[in-house]
Protein backbone atom coordinates (compact mmCIF):
# COMPACT_ATOMS: atom_id res chain seq x y z
CA UNK A 1 0.00 0.00 0.00
CA UNK A 2 1.21 3.41 -0.60
CA UNK A 3 0.76 6.03 1.98
CA UNK A 4 -2.20 7.74 0.65
CA UNK A 5 -3.55 4.70 1.11
CA UNK A 6 -2.46 3.58 4.67
CA UNK A 7 -3.52 6.97 5.40
CA UNK A 8 -7.25 6.16 4.19
CA UNK A 9 -7.22 3.23 5.67
CA UNK A 10 -6.63 4.47 9.40
CA UNK A 11 -8.43 7.09 8.69
CA UNK A 12 -11.77 4.89 8.25
CA UNK A 13 -10.83 2.67 11.31
CA UNK A 14 -10.30 5.41 13.25
CA UNK A 15 -13.95 6.75 12.26
CA UNK A 16 -15.23 3.48 12.66
CA UNK A 17 -14.18 2.48 16.16
CA UNK A 18 -16.61 2.27 18.87
CA UNK A 19 -14.93 2.09 22.27
CA UNK A 20 -17.47 -0.04 24.02
CA UNK A 21 -16.97 -2.75 21.25
CA UNK A 22 -12.94 -2.40 21.71
CA UNK A 23 -12.92 -2.68 25.51
CA UNK A 24 -16.03 -5.86 25.82
CA UNK A 25 -19.42 -5.81 27.64
CA UNK A 26 -19.95 -3.59 30.42
CA UNK A 27 -19.45 -5.75 32.96
CA UNK A 28 -20.30 -3.91 36.72
CA UNK A 29 -22.83 -0.61 37.56
CA UNK A 30 -21.62 2.73 36.66
CA UNK A 31 -19.24 1.45 33.42
CA UNK A 32 -21.48 2.66 31.18
CA UNK A 33 -21.37 6.46 32.65
CA UNK A 34 -17.62 5.79 32.15
CA UNK A 35 -17.27 4.71 28.98
CA UNK A 36 -19.66 7.64 27.76
CA UNK A 37 -17.12 9.74 29.47
CA UNK A 38 -14.32 8.42 27.89
CA UNK A 39 -16.68 8.72 24.26
CA UNK A 40 -17.20 12.31 25.20
CA UNK A 41 -12.88 12.77 24.64
CA UNK A 42 -12.96 10.73 21.41
CA UNK A 43 -9.77 9.29 22.37
CA UNK A 44 -8.78 6.18 20.03
CA UNK A 45 -6.05 4.97 18.52
CA UNK A 46 -5.34 2.37 15.88
CA UNK A 47 -2.16 0.91 14.09
CA UNK A 48 -1.68 -0.82 10.67
CA UNK A 49 0.44 -3.83 12.18
CA UNK A 50 2.53 -4.82 14.98
CA UNK A 51 0.43 -6.09 18.89
CA UNK A 52 0.18 -2.32 20.34
CA UNK A 53 -3.27 -1.58 19.05
CA UNK A 54 -4.58 -5.10 20.93
CA UNK A 55 -2.26 -4.05 23.66
CA UNK A 56 -3.59 -0.62 24.28
CA UNK A 57 -7.24 -2.03 23.82
CA UNK A 58 -6.33 -4.53 27.22
CA UNK A 59 -5.29 -1.50 28.82
CA UNK A 60 -8.72 -0.12 28.51
CA UNK A 61 -10.41 -3.05 29.71
CA UNK A 62 -7.62 -2.80 32.85
CA UNK A 63 -8.29 0.67 33.29
CA UNK A 64 -12.01 0.06 33.95
CA UNK A 65 -10.96 -2.28 36.56
CA UNK A 66 -8.66 -0.31 38.31
CA UNK A 67 -11.96 2.70 38.90
CA UNK A 68 -14.51 1.93 41.92
CA UNK A 69 -17.29 3.60 42.87
CA UNK A 70 -16.81 5.35 46.52
CA UNK A 71 -20.32 5.86 48.23
CA UNK A 72 -18.78 9.40 50.15
CA UNK A 73 -18.27 10.51 47.55
CA UNK A 74 -22.00 10.95 46.16
CA UNK A 75 -22.22 7.94 43.81
CA UNK A 76 -18.58 9.07 42.07
CA UNK A 77 -15.36 6.83 41.08
CA UNK A 78 -12.33 6.78 42.05
CA UNK A 79 -9.08 5.03 40.65
CA UNK A 80 -7.15 2.84 42.50
CA UNK A 81 -3.24 2.03 42.53
CA UNK A 82 -4.73 -1.48 41.25
CA UNK A 83 -3.40 -5.12 41.18
CA UNK A 84 -2.11 -5.89 44.82
CA UNK A 85 -2.43 -2.52 45.80
CA UNK A 86 -6.86 -2.11 46.14
CA UNK A 87 -6.48 1.57 47.08
CA UNK A 88 -5.30 4.96 46.40
CA UNK A 89 -1.76 6.39 47.31
CA UNK A 90 -1.56 10.04 47.90
CA UNK A 91 2.18 9.55 46.06
CA UNK A 92 1.22 8.00 43.28
CA UNK A 93 -2.88 7.51 42.87
CA UNK A 94 -3.66 10.62 44.50
CA UNK A 95 -1.18 12.57 41.96
CA UNK A 96 0.74 12.03 39.08
CA UNK A 97 -2.17 8.82 37.80
CA UNK A 98 -4.92 11.50 38.54
CA UNK A 99 -2.90 13.83 36.62
CA UNK A 100 -2.48 11.67 33.76
CA UNK A 101 -6.22 10.42 33.88
CA UNK A 102 -7.48 13.95 33.86
CA UNK A 103 -6.72 13.71 29.75
CA UNK A 104 -9.57 11.02 29.53
CA UNK A 105 -12.01 10.47 32.70
CA UNK A 106 -11.22 14.21 34.65
CA UNK A 107 -14.36 13.18 36.87
CA UNK A 108 -12.45 10.01 38.22
CA UNK A 109 -9.78 12.54 39.12
CA UNK A 110 -11.60 14.85 40.87
CA UNK A 111 -13.24 12.23 43.20
CA UNK A 112 -9.79 10.86 43.50
CA UNK A 113 -7.78 14.15 44.15
CA UNK A 114 -10.99 15.04 46.87
CA UNK A 115 -10.12 11.79 49.00
CA UNK A 116 -7.67 12.88 50.58
CA UNK A 117 -8.73 16.60 51.30
CA UNK A 118 -11.89 15.00 52.59
CA UNK A 119 -9.99 12.51 55.26
CA UNK A 120 -7.59 15.13 55.82
CA UNK A 121 -7.09 14.95 60.11
CA UNK A 122 -8.11 18.11 62.20
CA UNK A 123 -4.29 18.63 62.83
CA UNK A 124 -3.49 18.94 58.99
CA UNK A 125 -2.06 15.33 58.03
CA UNK A 126 -3.79 13.95 54.88
CA UNK A 127 -4.29 10.29 54.56
CA UNK A 128 -0.88 8.37 52.66
CA UNK A 129 -3.57 5.65 51.51
CA UNK A 130 -7.48 5.76 51.34
CA UNK A 131 -8.50 2.20 50.88
CA UNK A 132 -11.91 0.08 52.12
CA UNK A 133 -10.59 0.60 55.64
CA UNK A 134 -10.57 4.24 55.55
CA UNK A 135 -7.99 6.46 55.59
CA UNK A 136 -4.65 5.42 57.04
CA UNK A 137 -2.09 8.15 58.52
CA UNK A 138 1.12 5.66 59.42
CA UNK A 139 3.80 7.46 57.13
CA UNK A 140 3.98 10.78 54.57
CA UNK A 141 4.54 8.94 51.43
CA UNK A 142 5.05 11.78 49.33
CA UNK A 143 6.19 11.98 45.57
CA UNK A 144 4.62 14.42 42.90
CA UNK A 145 3.67 17.67 44.41
CA UNK A 146 0.00 17.38 44.64
CA UNK A 147 -0.60 20.79 44.56
CA UNK A 148 1.11 20.79 40.50
CA UNK A 149 -1.23 17.84 39.91
CA UNK A 150 -4.50 20.11 41.02
CA UNK A 151 -3.08 23.13 39.47
CA UNK A 152 -2.81 21.09 36.16
CA UNK A 153 -6.08 19.60 36.14
CA UNK A 154 -8.11 22.91 37.07
CA UNK A 155 -6.27 24.25 33.82
CA UNK A 156 -7.34 21.72 31.63
CA UNK A 157 -10.67 20.88 32.68
CA UNK A 158 -13.15 23.37 33.09
CA UNK A 159 -11.21 25.47 36.20
CA UNK A 160 -13.60 24.90 38.90
CA UNK A 161 -12.99 26.81 41.46
CA UNK A 162 -14.84 25.64 43.82
CA UNK A 163 -12.62 22.61 43.26
CA UNK A 164 -9.95 24.50 43.63
CA UNK A 165 -10.49 26.36 46.79
CA UNK A 166 -11.22 22.94 48.68
CA UNK A 167 -7.79 21.93 47.45
CA UNK A 168 -5.86 24.75 48.26
CA UNK A 169 -6.56 24.93 51.95
CA UNK A 170 -6.58 21.15 52.47
CA UNK A 171 -2.93 21.79 51.12
CA UNK A 172 -1.87 24.66 52.70
CA UNK A 173 -2.31 23.16 56.36
CA UNK A 174 -0.44 19.81 55.21
CA UNK A 175 2.45 21.81 54.56
CA UNK A 176 1.80 23.30 58.12
CA UNK A 177 2.40 20.00 59.46
CA UNK A 178 5.02 18.87 57.63
CA UNK A 179 7.06 22.17 58.82
CA UNK A 180 6.02 21.18 62.15
CA UNK A 181 6.61 17.61 62.27
CA UNK A 182 9.38 16.86 59.49
CA UNK A 183 12.12 19.18 60.30
CA UNK A 184 13.38 18.07 63.83
CA UNK A 185 16.93 19.15 62.80
CA UNK A 186 15.57 22.99 61.98
CA UNK A 187 17.70 22.73 58.81
CA UNK A 188 14.45 23.80 56.28
CA UNK A 189 14.68 20.00 55.12
CA UNK A 190 12.13 17.66 55.07
CA UNK A 191 13.08 14.71 56.41
CA UNK A 192 12.51 10.68 56.15
CA UNK A 193 11.47 8.92 59.07
CA UNK A 194 11.49 5.60 56.92
CA UNK A 195 11.48 4.44 53.91
CA UNK A 196 8.00 4.29 53.29
CA UNK A 197 8.08 8.13 53.49
CA UNK A 198 9.17 8.02 50.55
CA UNK A 199 7.64 4.83 48.83
CA UNK A 200 10.84 3.34 47.96
CA UNK A 201 10.48 -0.34 49.10
CA UNK A 202 13.82 -2.33 49.62
CA UNK A 203 15.90 0.11 48.34
CA UNK A 204 19.51 0.43 49.02
CA UNK A 205 18.70 3.66 50.27
CA UNK A 206 16.99 3.18 53.48
CA UNK A 207 19.13 0.02 54.70
CA UNK A 208 19.17 -0.39 58.39
CA UNK A 209 15.98 1.86 58.67
CA UNK A 210 12.40 0.98 59.22
CA UNK A 211 10.04 0.58 57.30
CA UNK A 212 7.31 2.65 59.38
CA UNK A 213 7.82 5.90 61.02
CA UNK A 214 8.21 5.16 64.92
CA UNK A 215 5.39 3.33 67.18
CA UNK A 216 3.06 4.41 63.82
CA UNK A 217 3.44 7.53 64.58
CA UNK A 218 4.08 9.73 61.40
CA UNK A 219 5.50 12.79 63.83
CA UNK A 220 7.81 10.54 65.41
CA UNK A 221 11.02 9.14 64.29
CA UNK A 222 13.26 6.12 65.99
CA UNK A 223 15.42 7.78 68.94
CA UNK A 224 17.51 4.76 69.15
CA UNK A 225 18.38 4.65 65.47
CA UNK A 226 22.05 5.22 64.46
CA UNK A 227 21.06 7.26 61.24
CA UNK A 228 17.99 8.76 61.57
CA UNK A 229 15.93 11.62 60.50
CA UNK A 230 17.37 11.79 57.18
CA UNK A 231 17.16 15.21 55.31
CA UNK A 232 15.18 13.69 52.12
CA UNK A 233 15.80 15.41 48.74
CA UNK A 234 12.81 14.03 46.91
CA UNK A 235 10.68 15.10 49.75
CA UNK A 236 12.73 18.52 50.17
CA UNK A 237 11.79 18.79 46.32
CA UNK A 238 8.53 18.24 46.69
CA UNK A 239 7.55 20.91 49.24
CA UNK A 240 9.66 23.21 47.22
CA UNK A 241 7.16 22.10 44.27
CA UNK A 242 4.45 22.19 46.21
CA UNK A 243 4.73 25.94 47.43
CA UNK A 244 5.80 27.34 43.91
CA UNK A 245 2.13 25.81 42.93
CA UNK A 246 0.45 27.11 45.98
CA UNK A 247 1.72 30.36 45.08
CA UNK A 248 -0.07 30.21 41.43
CA UNK A 249 -3.25 28.68 43.11
CA UNK A 250 -3.59 31.74 45.74
CA UNK A 251 -3.13 34.15 42.79
CA UNK A 252 -5.50 32.52 40.87
CA UNK A 253 -8.18 32.08 43.41
CA UNK A 254 -7.84 35.92 44.87
CA UNK A 255 -6.24 34.46 48.24
CA UNK A 256 -3.63 36.54 50.21
CA UNK A 257 0.20 35.15 50.75
CA UNK A 258 0.77 34.03 47.30
CA UNK A 259 4.46 36.17 47.73
CA UNK A 260 4.64 33.84 51.50
CA UNK A 261 4.38 31.10 49.44
CA UNK A 262 7.18 32.03 47.02
CA UNK A 263 9.64 33.31 49.88
CA UNK A 264 8.97 29.90 51.53
CA UNK A 265 10.03 27.75 48.45
CA UNK A 266 12.79 29.98 47.39
CA UNK A 267 13.86 29.01 51.26
CA UNK A 268 13.43 25.05 50.96
CA UNK A 269 15.22 25.36 47.54
CA UNK A 270 17.68 26.89 49.01
CA UNK A 271 17.81 24.38 52.04
CA UNK A 272 17.61 21.60 49.70
CA UNK A 273 21.21 22.51 47.61
CA UNK A 274 23.06 23.47 50.54
CA UNK A 275 22.10 20.40 52.63
CA UNK A 276 21.59 17.52 50.16
CA UNK A 277 23.39 18.55 46.64
CA UNK A 278 26.88 16.92 46.26
CA UNK A 279 28.70 19.51 43.90
CA UNK A 280 31.28 16.84 43.16
CA UNK A 281 28.93 13.99 42.47
CA UNK A 282 26.12 15.99 40.62
CA UNK A 283 23.73 14.41 42.45
CA UNK A 284 20.95 14.46 45.35
CA UNK A 285 21.77 12.28 48.32
CA UNK A 286 19.82 11.66 51.77
CA UNK A 287 21.59 13.29 54.43
CA UNK A 288 21.81 11.07 57.85
CA UNK A 289 21.65 12.39 61.86
CA UNK A 290 25.78 12.75 61.73
CA UNK A 291 25.45 15.10 58.31
CA UNK A 292 27.17 12.69 55.92
CA UNK A 293 25.52 11.40 52.46
CA UNK A 294 24.45 8.46 52.17
CA UNK A 295 25.61 7.60 48.89
CA UNK A 296 22.92 5.60 47.02
CA UNK A 297 22.16 6.84 44.19
CA UNK A 298 18.65 6.26 43.50
CA UNK A 299 15.49 7.83 41.31
CA UNK A 300 15.52 10.58 44.01
CA UNK A 301 17.94 12.31 41.05
CA UNK A 302 14.58 11.97 38.85
CA UNK A 303 11.86 12.36 41.27
CA UNK A 304 14.06 16.30 42.41
CA UNK A 305 14.16 17.25 38.92
CA UNK A 306 10.59 16.69 37.85
CA UNK A 307 10.17 18.66 41.17
CA UNK A 308 11.36 21.96 38.63
CA UNK A 309 14.39 21.99 40.85
CA UNK A 310 17.65 23.34 38.81
CA UNK A 311 18.07 25.21 35.47
CA UNK A 312 18.68 23.55 32.34
CA UNK A 313 22.32 23.67 32.59
CA UNK A 314 21.70 21.06 35.75
CA UNK A 315 19.35 19.48 34.20
CA UNK A 316 21.43 18.58 30.77
CA UNK A 317 24.43 17.73 33.32
CA UNK A 318 21.83 15.16 35.03
CA UNK A 319 21.52 13.75 31.66
CA UNK A 320 25.04 13.36 30.70
CA UNK A 321 26.23 12.02 33.82
CA UNK A 322 22.94 9.63 35.06
CA UNK A 323 19.81 9.30 33.17
CA UNK A 324 21.25 8.82 29.69
CA UNK A 325 24.40 7.17 31.09
CA UNK A 326 24.59 3.49 30.05
CA UNK A 327 26.49 2.60 33.41
CA UNK A 328 23.79 4.74 35.41
CA UNK A 329 20.15 4.78 34.90
CA UNK A 330 20.19 4.15 31.36
CA UNK A 331 19.53 0.38 30.90
CA UNK A 332 18.20 -1.39 27.65
CA UNK A 333 14.30 -0.32 29.70
CA UNK A 334 15.06 2.76 31.44
CA UNK A 335 15.26 4.09 34.07
CA UNK A 336 16.28 1.93 36.68
CA UNK A 337 15.53 2.68 40.57
CA UNK A 338 18.91 2.35 41.75
CA UNK A 339 22.45 3.27 39.29
CA UNK A 340 23.53 -0.17 37.79
CA UNK A 341 27.09 0.17 38.86
CA UNK A 342 26.18 0.23 42.46
CA UNK A 343 27.50 -3.28 44.05
CA UNK A 344 24.13 -2.98 45.87
CA UNK A 345 22.12 -2.83 42.10
CA UNK A 346 19.54 -5.44 42.09
CA UNK A 347 17.55 -6.05 38.99
CA UNK A 348 15.10 -8.34 40.00
CA UNK A 349 11.34 -7.40 39.17
CA UNK A 350 9.50 -10.13 40.67
CA UNK A 351 8.73 -8.55 43.32
CA UNK A 352 7.65 -5.07 44.70
CA UNK A 353 11.23 -3.74 44.50
CA UNK A 354 13.21 -0.28 44.49
CA UNK A 355 16.28 -1.55 44.52
CA UNK A 356 16.89 -1.69 40.85
CA UNK A 357 14.30 -2.62 37.95
CA UNK A 358 12.65 -0.26 35.87
CA UNK A 359 9.36 1.03 37.96
CA UNK A 360 6.41 2.58 35.88
CA UNK A 361 6.12 4.83 38.75
CA UNK A 362 9.32 6.48 37.58
CA UNK A 363 8.42 6.45 34.20
CA UNK A 364 4.98 8.26 34.24
CA UNK A 365 6.55 11.05 36.33
CA UNK A 366 9.34 11.38 33.95
CA UNK A 367 7.96 13.13 31.26
CA UNK A 368 7.56 16.38 33.22
CA UNK A 369 11.23 16.82 33.91
CA UNK A 370 12.35 16.47 30.11
CA UNK A 371 9.72 19.15 28.98
CA UNK A 372 10.09 21.43 31.38
CA UNK A 373 13.54 21.78 30.40
CA UNK A 374 12.55 21.28 26.84
CA UNK A 375 14.25 18.06 26.32
CA UNK A 376 11.69 16.33 24.21
CA UNK A 377 14.02 14.27 21.86
CA UNK A 378 15.51 12.53 24.79
CA UNK A 379 12.58 11.46 27.01
CA UNK A 380 11.34 9.84 23.11
CA UNK A 381 14.98 7.58 23.16
CA UNK A 382 13.65 6.36 26.84
CA UNK A 383 9.71 6.11 25.72
CA UNK A 384 10.71 4.01 22.75
CA UNK A 385 12.03 1.11 24.49
CA UNK A 386 8.87 0.96 26.78
CA UNK A 387 6.73 0.96 24.50
CA UNK A 388 8.24 -1.61 22.57
CA UNK A 389 8.24 -3.90 25.69
CA UNK A 390 4.63 -2.77 26.54
CA UNK A 391 4.29 -3.87 22.77
CA UNK A 392 4.69 -7.66 24.17
CA UNK A 393 2.64 -7.66 27.57
CA UNK A 394 -0.13 -9.80 27.96
CA UNK A 395 -0.52 -7.64 31.34
CA UNK A 396 0.37 -4.64 33.29
CA UNK A 397 2.73 -5.03 36.07
CA UNK A 398 4.47 -2.29 39.09
CA UNK A 399 8.06 -3.07 37.01
CA UNK A 400 10.25 -4.97 34.34
CA UNK A 401 13.31 -6.10 34.17
CA UNK A 402 15.80 -3.29 32.82
CA UNK A 403 17.59 -6.46 30.56
CA UNK A 404 14.51 -7.42 28.79
CA UNK A 405 11.84 -5.73 28.94
CA UNK A 406 9.62 -8.63 30.71
CA UNK A 407 6.85 -8.19 32.97
CA UNK A 408 7.42 -7.81 36.77
CA UNK A 409 5.60 -8.14 39.90
CA UNK A 410 1.60 -7.65 39.63
CA UNK A 411 -0.86 -6.83 37.21
CA UNK A 412 -3.69 -4.16 36.33
CA UNK A 413 -1.39 -1.72 38.01
CA UNK A 414 -2.65 1.75 37.05
CA UNK A 415 0.53 3.51 36.60
CA UNK A 416 1.67 1.05 33.94
CA UNK A 417 -1.82 1.30 32.26
CA UNK A 418 -1.36 4.83 32.44
CA UNK A 419 2.19 5.00 30.88
CA UNK A 420 0.62 3.26 28.05
CA UNK A 421 -2.15 5.66 27.23
CA UNK A 422 0.52 8.56 27.97
CA UNK A 423 3.53 7.20 25.94
CA UNK A 424 1.38 6.64 22.81
CA UNK A 425 -0.16 10.33 22.88
CA UNK A 426 3.30 12.27 23.90
CA UNK A 427 4.90 9.71 21.07
CA UNK A 428 1.84 9.62 17.79
CA UNK A 429 -0.78 11.31 19.30
CA UNK A 430 -2.59 14.37 20.26
CA UNK A 431 -1.99 16.19 23.69
CA UNK A 432 -3.97 18.73 25.37
CA UNK A 433 -1.80 20.79 27.98
CA UNK A 434 -2.84 22.32 30.48
CA UNK A 435 -1.63 25.73 29.12
CA UNK A 436 -3.99 25.58 26.06
CA UNK A 437 -2.53 23.63 24.10
CA UNK A 438 -2.75 20.97 21.47
CA UNK A 439 0.67 18.86 20.06
CA UNK A 440 0.88 16.53 17.39
CA UNK A 441 3.39 14.50 17.31
CA UNK A 442 4.43 13.04 14.23
CA UNK A 443 6.66 9.85 15.31
CA UNK A 444 6.28 6.21 15.16
CA UNK A 445 6.99 3.44 17.81
CA UNK A 446 10.53 1.94 16.41
CA UNK A 447 10.90 -1.74 16.08
CA UNK A 448 13.77 -1.48 18.86
CA UNK A 449 13.07 -5.94 19.98
CA UNK A 450 13.99 -8.28 17.41
CA UNK A 451 12.90 -5.64 14.29
CA UNK A 452 9.52 -6.19 15.48
CA UNK A 453 7.13 -3.58 14.46
CA UNK A 454 4.68 -2.60 17.61
CA UNK A 455 2.93 -0.91 15.58
CA UNK A 456 3.78 0.16 11.98
CA UNK A 457 1.55 3.64 11.18
CA UNK A 458 -0.83 4.73 13.41
CA UNK A 459 -3.84 6.71 13.97
CA UNK A 460 -5.21 8.88 16.95
CA UNK A 461 -7.91 10.42 17.47
CA UNK A 462 -8.98 13.22 20.47
CA UNK A 463 -12.28 15.68 20.77
CA UNK A 464 -11.61 18.70 22.11
CA UNK A 465 -14.42 21.60 23.12
CA UNK A 466 -16.44 20.08 20.85
CA UNK A 467 -13.71 19.52 18.26
CA UNK A 468 -12.82 16.48 16.29
CA UNK A 469 -9.00 15.84 15.44
CA UNK A 470 -7.21 12.93 13.76
CA UNK A 471 -3.67 12.25 13.19
CA UNK A 472 -2.49 9.72 11.19
CA UNK A 473 1.48 8.77 10.80
CA UNK A 474 3.48 7.38 8.82
CA UNK A 475 7.44 6.77 8.25
CA UNK A 476 7.07 9.61 5.58
CA UNK A 477 4.59 12.49 7.06
CA UNK A 478 2.13 13.15 9.84
CA UNK A 479 -1.64 14.07 8.59
CA UNK A 480 -3.85 16.11 10.79
CA UNK A 481 -7.80 16.50 9.80
CA UNK A 482 -9.96 19.00 12.05
CA UNK A 483 -13.95 17.52 11.81
CA UNK A 484 -13.29 15.50 9.40
CA UNK A 485 -11.25 17.94 6.92
CA UNK A 486 -7.77 18.07 5.92
CA UNK A 487 -5.99 20.32 8.25
CA UNK A 488 -2.34 19.87 7.90
CA UNK A 489 0.51 17.97 6.93
CA UNK A 490 4.19 17.97 7.50
CA UNK A 491 7.35 15.89 7.63
CA UNK A 492 8.05 12.69 9.94
CA UNK A 493 9.65 13.60 13.48
CA UNK A 494 8.00 17.06 13.93
CA UNK A 495 5.61 18.20 16.40
CA UNK A 496 2.70 20.44 15.58
CA UNK A 497 1.99 22.87 18.34
CA UNK A 498 -1.61 24.93 17.84
CA UNK A 499 -4.51 26.38 20.03
CA UNK A 500 -7.46 24.05 21.35
CA UNK A 501 -9.17 25.21 18.41
CA UNK A 502 -6.37 23.83 16.19
CA UNK A 503 -4.85 27.33 14.73
CA UNK A 504 -0.99 26.12 14.31
CA UNK A 505 1.57 28.08 16.29
CA UNK A 506 4.77 26.47 16.01
CA UNK A 507 6.81 23.32 15.59
CA UNK A 508 8.94 21.35 17.74
CA UNK A 509 12.26 19.16 16.32
CA UNK A 510 11.35 15.66 17.84
CA UNK A 511 14.06 13.97 16.51
CA UNK A 512 18.03 13.78 16.67
CA UNK A 513 18.41 14.12 13.14
CA UNK A 514 17.44 17.45 10.95
CA UNK A 515 14.26 17.21 9.67
CA UNK A 516 13.41 19.17 6.45
CA UNK A 517 10.75 19.55 4.01
CA UNK A 518 7.55 21.09 3.67
CA UNK A 519 4.25 21.83 6.04
CA UNK A 520 1.41 22.27 4.08
CA UNK A 521 -1.18 24.61 6.49
CA UNK A 522 -4.54 26.13 5.40
CA UNK A 523 -4.00 25.06 1.55
CA UNK A 524 -0.64 26.47 1.28
CA UNK A 525 3.28 25.10 1.22
CA UNK A 526 5.99 26.38 3.73
CA UNK A 527 9.79 24.90 3.45
CA UNK A 528 10.75 23.36 7.44
CA UNK A 529 14.14 22.78 8.98
CA UNK A 530 13.85 21.95 12.59
CA UNK A 531 16.74 20.30 14.45
CA UNK A 532 16.42 18.49 17.52
CA UNK A 533 14.51 20.09 19.96
CA UNK A 534 14.64 23.44 18.11
CA UNK A 535 11.32 25.40 18.41
CA UNK A 536 9.73 27.10 15.18
CA UNK A 537 7.33 29.82 15.75
CA UNK A 538 4.63 30.14 12.64
CA UNK A 539 4.28 33.92 12.02
CA UNK A 540 1.46 33.19 9.18
CA UNK A 541 4.00 33.80 6.37
CA UNK A 542 7.02 31.17 7.94
CA UNK A 543 8.57 29.66 10.70
CA UNK A 544 10.85 31.26 12.40
CA UNK A 545 13.43 29.68 15.43
CA UNK A 546 12.63 31.09 18.96
CA UNK A 547 14.80 28.44 20.61
CA UNK A 548 17.48 26.73 18.93
CA UNK A 549 18.22 22.89 18.78
CA UNK A 550 20.77 20.51 19.90
CA UNK A 551 20.45 17.27 21.76
CA UNK A 552 22.32 15.59 24.95
CA UNK A 553 23.88 12.52 23.83
CA UNK A 554 23.63 9.20 25.57
CA UNK A 555 27.18 8.00 27.48
CA UNK A 556 28.75 5.32 28.79
CA UNK A 557 30.34 5.40 31.79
Amino acid sequence: MNVADIQASLLERLRRTNVRERVGAVRKGGDEALLAEWDGCGVSFVAASGRLEDVYDAALRGLLDCIVPIDSAGGAFILHEGGVYPGCWLESTGTINAELMSRFLPSVSVATFALFADYQRDDGLMPYKYTASGPAFRQIQLVTPLARSVWNHYRLNGRDRGFLQKMYRAMARFDDWLARYRDTRGTGCVEAFCAFDTGHDLSSRFWHVPDTPHEGDPARCDPASPVLPFLAPDLTANVYAQRLYLARIAEELGEPGADGWRSKAQKTLDSLLRHCYDEADAFFYDVDRHGRFVHVQSDVLLRVLACEVGDREMFDTSLRRYLLNTRKFFAKYPFTSIAMDDPRFDPFSSYNSWAGPTNFLSLIRSPHAFEHHRRCVELTWAMQPIISAMSRMSRFPQCISPWTGKEGFTETYSPSILCLLDFVERLCGILPTPDGELWFTGLLPYAMDHGEAAAGATGYARNVDGVRFELVNTPEEAAVYRDGEPMLRMPYGLRAVTDRRGRLTGLIGMSARNVEGTVWWEGRHYPVSAAGNERLAFTGTAFETVAEGGVVWPTYG
